[in-house]
């Protein structure tokens, strides 16, 4: 048995892999392109006339996608598709938009890679377009949302059972699933062992990848390798659309575009581009743009937002006047998110944030010996630095009358929910809304962090570790998903839920 081999079966043991259909045509095994990333489905979009997804995979070599999808599990009717080249200039990585798709509608597929005679075995899985009608009412949505995968060097963890929170997530059957960033630690090499309080000992299937911080881009693009190897996450991703988004740990900590040297531009530039080839998104020619609008049928409408690409450096955060110190969202995003959330239709408006609002988060100290600052937050006090883009943007949403929007975040790896109102906050042109916070899913835990009251936070529920315990492991218990589930009567039920699935905190809206 080969090492390659001996690594296979370790950290596929457990549930069966997703891999079904006839054989493959040649059977030579050195012959076949191989599938080591499985599929996933992604952005699914409800348009005017029909949905949409698209459907991404990764091969080993210079080979043709081949998709085929239907309405029935046995794929009687199938439609056959022959999908792009996977080409080394894109880490052999391929997505193909199905469109045309009918509302409300269960689809399974089938996808392999082609090279002259020799075919890969064949992934399934399946998806639910948006969109429908049950009883003269729109069909029911549910979706979840975490962040913050293989942080600290917590990696992949046969003995423990690999990646468990991802199972956890695909019995709860979702609509799909947003990615609230950190979607890898390309900055956190993952060691062989981790020496845990009591003796214990964390001990992670290991790569060449990522035994070091990653700086090429092939680098980058085996720190999204290894996260596959986790047959957890490879099932989960075969049922369960994804939404991704990005933050920081896609490049390094606290990474801001405004404080880049040269040699950290080009660092950045790679790491983006293992990122775009990576993310089951749409990626059109000459547009590398990550914030988007998700169209979920009538119930939901997803506001996919950047809070990376275009922000100044970290500073103490505290200018009385935008400038290009304060700048954040960036002036593009700013002007689409003060137009498109307005028009939105939808019931519920979810405003997809790789950062909270109100949690203080900070970025060591300036040269002056001030704080400095990497999030939104900095302090008590009226709207300072980073915060006038956001009371900017919330008054906008006020004038416009916007109704039932909703804050999704991870990164402060523990849960939470946060009521903001203007009757506890020192600027108070805004309408309140919910935050609410979840994460880790195979990371470190820390926290309950600081709020700041210039939006007028209030912590409704927070679960973290014990006082004084930081950076446990997932072992410990302390990673979380939350859930948000619309229903047709236009109520929206919120869900804060452990690793194990199990509810802790829960809330209807609307």
């Amino acid at each position: 048995m080969t090492r390659r081999r001996a690594l296979r079966n370790l950290v596929a043991a457990g549930p069966a892999t997703a891999v079904l259909g006839a054989p493959a045509v040649v059977t030579a095994e050195s012959l076949r392109p191989a599938m080591p990333c499985g599929v996933m489905v992604g952005d699914p979009v409800s348009g005017e006339v029909s949905n949409s997804v698209v459907l991404w995979s990764r091969t080993d070599r210079p080979a043709a996608m081949e998709v085929e999808y239907a309405r029935r599990p046995d794929f009687q009717g199938a439609i056959r598709l022959n999908g792009p080249m996977a080409r080394p200039e894109q880490g052999y990585t391929v997505r193909l938009e199905l469109t045309g798709l009918g509302p409300g509608a269960d689809y399974f597929y089938r996808v392999r890679f082609a090279r002259g005679a020799a075919r890969s075995e064949p992934f399934t899985g399946r998806f639910r377009t948006p969109g429908g009608m049950v009883e003269a009412r729109p069909r029911g949505v549910r979706l979840l949302w975490s962040g913050d995968t293989c942080g600290q060097g917590y990696g992949i963890n046969p003995d423990w059972g690999g990646m468990r929170i991802y199972e956890a997530m695909r019995q709860r059957q979702p609509d799909f699933f947003i990615h609230s960033g950190d979607t890898i630690y390309a900055d956190n090499p993952v060691p062989r062992e981790i020496q845990l309080p009591g003796g214990q000992v964390w001990r992670n299937v290991v790569t060449e990848a990522k035994s070091r911080a990653a700086r090429s881009v092939e680098d980058f693009r085996g720190a999204y390798d290894y996260n596959f190897l986790d047959a957890n996450l490879r099932r989960f991703h075969a049922e369960v659309p994804q939404v991704w988004q990005w933050d920081d740990h896609e490049f390094r900590n606290n990474w801001s575009p405004g404080s880049f040297s040269e040699g950290a531009a080009a660092g950045s530039a790679a790491a983006r581009q293992a990122f775009c080839e990576y993310a089951p998104m749409r990626v059109r020619p000459g547009v590398r743009r990550i914030f988007r609008k998700i169209s979920y049928g009538p119930l939901v409408d997803v506001f996919v937002i950047d809070m990376r690409s275009y922000r100044a450096a970290n500073t103490y955060n505290r200018q009385t006047a935008e400038g290009p110190e304060t700048v954040f969202l960036g002036s593009e995003q700013m002007r689409w998110l003060e137009h498109v959330v307005p028009a939105s239709r939808a019931r519920w408006k979810v405003i997809a944030s790789d950062m909270p609002l109100g949690l203080l988060v900070g970025d060591g100290k300036d040269e002056q010996g001030r704080a400095r600052w990497e999030a939104v937050a900095n302090g008590d006090g009226p709207a300072l630095g980073r915060e006038l883009e956001v009371a900017r943007l919330l008054a906008a949403w006020k004038k416009a009358r916007v109704s039932n929007a909703v804050w999704l975040t991870a990164d402060v790896h523990y849960t939470a929910a946060h009521y903001y109102s203007p009757e506890r906050a020192r600027f108070t042109g805004f309408d309140p809304f919910w935050e609410f916070v979840s994460g880790p899913l195979n990371a470190g835990t820390f926290g309950p962090g600081a709020l700041d009251g210039t939006f007028g936070p209030e912590v409704v529920f927070a679960k973290a570790p014990p006082k004084g315990q930081s950076n446990l492991p997932p072992s410990a218990g302390y990673q979380f998903f939350g859930e948000l589930e619309a229903g047709g009567a236009g109520g929206l039920k919120v869900i804060l839920r452990d690793l194990t699935g199990a509810s802790l905190w829960e809330r209807e809206l609307g």
